[in-house]
């Protein structure tokens, strides 16, 4: 399987996530949460662009834009979108990197710019993690979060 924007995501989010969606273990499929996403994802699919396999939400002028259902986790969305960027920056389209989320806490449209220059050794490093992870032998271990009760594979690890 090759690297994706949702795997950047899901290794940024929980290793134990990424480990199991990497090695084919898709429980999602039974998730409402993730059919809402799927769903505003299709609504817009006009402008969505696919690049080497990736399918970037939208592109504008500017920006690489990335789409989410919510800000509940930022900073697994952001590295998503920075693996979006180094992709479009690799291919020689250098842009800056739009994080919209539609349902925000505070009830408004938020809308994060990240520069790819800026953050391009985090990602590096991440990317290198998850080259790591994948030859792993074993599994992640479960931890307990607040993010787990909301997660397609909480079924999967704590029962």
């Amino acid at each position: 399987m090759r690297i994706n924007g949702t795997l950047v995501n899901y290794y940024v989010h929980c290793r134990r996530q990424f480990y199991l969606h990497y090695h084919r273990l898709n429980l999602e499929d039974n998730s409402e949460l993730v059919k809402i996403g799927k769903a505003l994802h299709e609504r817009n699919e006009d402008g969505e662009v696919a690049i080497e396999g990736i399918k970037i939400d939208k592109i504008t002028k500017d920006y690489i834009v990335e789409v989410k259902k919510s800000d509940a986790d930022m900073e697994a969305a952001k590295y998503q979108l920075l693996y979006y960027l180094k992709i479009a920056f690799e291919k020689g389209l250098v842009k800056k990197g739009k994080l919209v989320c539609l349902e925000k806490n505070s009830k408004d449209k938020v809308a994060t710019i990240y520069d790819y220059n800026e953050y391009k050794d985090d990602l590096e490093n991440v990317l290198k993690g998850m080259a790591v992870l994948i030859e792993e032998d074993e599994c992640p271990k479960p931890y307990r979060a607040n993010k787990c009760k909301k997660c397609a594979y909480n079924m999967y690890c704590y029962i």
